[in-house]
């Protein structure tokens, strides 16, 4: 079967969810560029990212372990040639504590945590401002709970003051369930996002994705692929990807994004790939969608059994 090229309107399996609880106008991509990892690659892969069909990027004001001032690099010369505009792009960084630093952060370590918070942030909006443009963030994402609960809410509460102009939505990444919940019901600000491991250690966040989806947050998935090798050879996904003729990968992101309010973090270093992961998951949308209703659906339910979602 020949794969449709990915247009306006796009299948609902690939359409861009609506993000943050009272403001709808704010969407996020189904599948995310992410950029861990990418060192003195970022720039180059990022732009390529973008040029090959992605709108979403995801970074971290962590050194150790991202180069936001390269994907910002990135961005702006997508920017400057016209592939993109600003506004129809989602990105996403993070604030990481102490412990997930190296010897180099962008905020002073012997500051007080909310000054290391507004450091943080600062340095951000300065990466990604645009030309003659006020620089916002479409999200920014805890990158993990705090040592305390009290210091998971000073950091929070001190990013709320940057919401809804400088930073449209807040998030959190490596959280349990009650620190989401307690975020949720104490905040003024409620997580929009949470960013999580998609592995069986965890039973695949089943009761976590269970309340993001109630609270209408979206949950953005990682190590989606790399912890779960055996998942790619079941028989659901193979069965998708045989009839629709896509590769396993996207077979398997589609299941992913079957299972509802989710989007996925795709790292890919390869244009190939990029551009498989993009059409083949529009590809498998616009089957599910038409011909192929009954046997996505029989196919969906199959693979929610594998990991425990019932």
């Amino acid at each position: 079967m020949a794969r449709p090229s990915i247009g306006a309107q796009a299948s609902r399996l690939a359409r861009d969810l609506p993000l943050g609880i009272s403001s709808t106008s704010s969407r996020i991509p189904k599948l995310v560029y992410g950029t861990a990892w990418k060192k003195d690659q970022t720039a180059d892969l990022v732009y390529l990212a973008l040029k090959t069909g992605f709108r979403g990027i995801d970074t971290a004001a962590q050194p150790k372990h991202y180069d936001e001032r390269g994907v910002a690099t990135g961005v702006r010369r997508a920017i400057g040639e016209g592939i993109i505009k600003r506004e129809d792009l989602f990105i996403q960084t993070k604030f990481t504590s102490p412990a997930g630093q190296s010897d180099i952060a962008p905020y002073d370590f012997n500051a007080p945590l909310a000054d290391k918070v507004h450091q943080s942030v600062q340095s951000s909006l300065a990466n990604f401002t645009i030309d003659g443009q006020e620089a916002y963030l479409d999200s920014l994402v805890l990158h993990s709970p705090m040592d305390t609960i009290q210091e998971t809410i000073t950091v929070w509460k001190t990013l709320e003051t940057y919401t809804p102009h400088r930073i449209r939505n807040l998030g959190i990444s490596n959280t349990t369930l009650p620190v989401l919940q307690a975020l949720f019901n104490d905040m003024s600000v409620k997580p929009a996002v949470v960013q999580n491991r998609f592995h069986n250690r965890t039973g695949y966040e089943t009761d976590l994705r269970a309340f993001c989806r109630e609270q209408k947050i979206v949950f953005q998935s990682f190590w989606t692929v790399s912890a779960n090798r055996h998942l790619l050879q079941c028989s659901p996904v193979r069965e998708v990807a045989q009839k629709v003729g896509v590769g396993a990968v996207a077979a398997y992101y589609s299941m992913v994004l079957g299972l509802g309010g989710t989007t996925i973090l795709d790292g890919t270093t390869s244009e190939h790939h990029m551009k498989e992961d993009l059409e083949g998951i529009e590809a498998v949308g616009v089957w599910a969608e038409g011909q192929g209703a009954s046997d996505w659906a029989s196919a969906l339910s199959s693979f929610k059994k594998l990991i425990g979602e019932l």
